[in-house]
């Protein structure tokens, strides 16, 4: 089973993700996309199979969102994914694919939806908040 994870380990959200990815028994192919972008083709399509505009794959906070003008929206789809190429930390993450669709795991518990697998074993966010009990079940 292929379950890929775009993956930034500075953020929380990631590493949570991340987490209840392995905590389902399961080990990713985790892409730093810092350090390793997608191409053009593969964000694309990862975009596409999210099925969400290319505008809403962006990421504001902590970016040069605001610097670049991307608010505005005279930037077409194209031109949108090469900010993106030029700067990975536009991509909004985490990002997870799996044979079930992929979508942005914001909350990091959106991936449960993603997941073939039920959980192995309680779990709580590294901020203590706990998604999963004791008998594997989502709390919320």
């Amino acid at each position: 089973m292929s379950i890929v994870i775009y993956h930034n380990p500075a953020c929380g959200t990631s590493r949570n993700t991340l987490a209840l990815i392995r905590n389902a028994g399961i080990e990713p192919t985790v892409i730093e996309y810092l350090k390793t972008p997608p191409d053009r083709a593969t964000l694309r399509a990862v975009i596409a199979r999210m099925g969400v505009a290319v505008r809403e794959a962006l990421r504001e906070k902590g970016t040069p969102y605001a610097e670049l003008g991307l608010a505005d929206p005279k930037w077409s789809d194209d031109e949108l994914i090469d900010f993106m190429l030029q700067h990975p930390i536009l991509i909004n993450r985490p990002i997870v694919v799996t044979p079930l669709g992929a979508r942005l795991c914001r909350p990091s518990e959106a991936v449960l939806d993603l997941l073939p697998a039920d959980q192995k074993a309680a779990f709580a966010k590294e901020d203590g908040e706990v998604v999963i009990d004791t008998q594997g079940r989502r709390v919320r």
